[in-house]
């Protein structure tokens, strides 16, 4: 997109969201409205090195308030839409999954119900460049065969293309998989110049504590236990909420309309080895109080249910199409996550 355009987030004080309005103010000259809803999961300490921008204007409202949403979209008139507002912790949709059925899946259609009232009446340059990006996840996918159960070492192991078939395992991934036909049936009945994108697990500052990565660095810290779902052999590709942002930026200027785009780090690792590595970090770089080694407070915990076995992306599409490919490795990005939360917990913990 050329400068000077208006980008309506929506969910953008959420981590993922913060991360990408941050981005969007710090190397843009975009004008940043922020839809948030102000869940346990929001945090508006994370936009405070942003908050005083002239470029950043903050809205607290529900998208699956349609008036609330007619009169945003009216009134600051956006060029692009980035929805990322949306339920997104599995354990909660397995324990409340009402929430997860009316955010993402009724809010998702709200949202679009609106915008294409809003759309419709744009004329010239300002209808015609409008976009929407729709955020999504590849736990849509389902999971992928684990190298444990695979007999033939010598094949490689599948990964998710944009052309995985959809099978979705708990209420969070099922809801977010709605969202997706959603998002499609509106590009095809509608025509609104949609784009989706599905990204692997992510990881960083300022993310909630109920998520693995900073759930292990807090509890390791505070020398509490580390509870691990059944053997921690799970799979996940990792990838750092930077890397994700900058990706969500290239789809959005260059991405196709009525194109999907899978965004991942190419970082696969156990669940149990992340958090050895956590562990590790801790031990080396904030230290060890009661002189006990981090991973001895690993503890392991009955499964989850439908807990899915492997997630892992190909993400050639944006990197040969787009030219977008990841720069933090894993090390590296975990390293300062450790030491971010090391320097930032007490006050991280008082807002997530």
């Amino acid at each position: 997109m050329s400068t000077n355009k208006t980008i309506l987030v929506t969910g953008g004080a959420g981590f993922i969201g913060s991360a990408l309005v941050r981005h969007l103010i710090k190397n843009t000259s975009h004008k940043v409205i922020n839809l948030d809803k102000l869940t346990y999961a929001s945090n508006l300490q994370a936009l405070k090195s942003v908050s005083n921008s002239p470029r950043y204007i903050f809205e607290r409202a529900d998208i699956c308030n349609g008036t609330r949403l007619s009169r945003i979209l009216n009134e600051h008139k956006p060029d692009a839409v980035i929805h990322l507002a949306a339920e997104s912790h599995v354990d909660r949709s397995i324990d409340k999954p009402a929430e997860f059925i009316q955010t993402n899946i009724i809010g998702t259609y709200t949202l679009l119900d609106r915008i294409t009232s809003y759309w419709s009446a744009l004329t010239g340059n300002k209808h015609s460049n409008f976009k929407l990006l729709h955020v999504s996840t590849d736990e849509v996918y389902g999971d992928l065969p684990h190298p444990d159960s695979v007999k033939d070492e010598a094949s490689p192991l599948p990964l998710f293309t944009e052309k995985s078939p959809y099978a979705p395992s708990s209420p969070y991934s099922a809801s977010k998989a709605s969202a997706d036909h959603i998002v499609r049936a509106w590009n095809r009945t509608y025509g609104i110049p949609t784009i989706i994108s599905n990204c692997s697990n992510n990881y960083g500052p300022y993310q909630n504590c109920e998520k693995l990565i900073p759930l292990m660095i807090c509890n390791a810290i505070m020398r509490k236990p580390l509870p691990i779902y059944g053997s921690g052999n799970q799979i996940r590709d990792w990838l750092h909420v930077d890397d994700h942002v900058e990706a969500l930026c290239t789809v959005l200027n260059k991405g196709k309309i009525g194109q999907t785009y899978n965004i991942g780090g190419n970082s696969e690792l156990r669940n149990i080895d992340v958090v050895n590595r956590i562990c590790d970090i801790v031990d080396q770089y904030v230290g060890m109080p009661d002189n006990v080694p981090s991973r001895s407070l690993i503890t392991y915990v009955a499964d989850r249910p439908g807990h899915d076995l492997r997630y892992a992306i190909n993400s050639n599409k944006i990197r040969t199409e787009l030219g977008w490919q990841p720069k933090i490795s894993f090390d590296y990005g975990l390293k300062e996550t450790v030491l971010w939360f090391a320097n930032n917990m007490p006050n991280h913990l008082k807002s997530s």
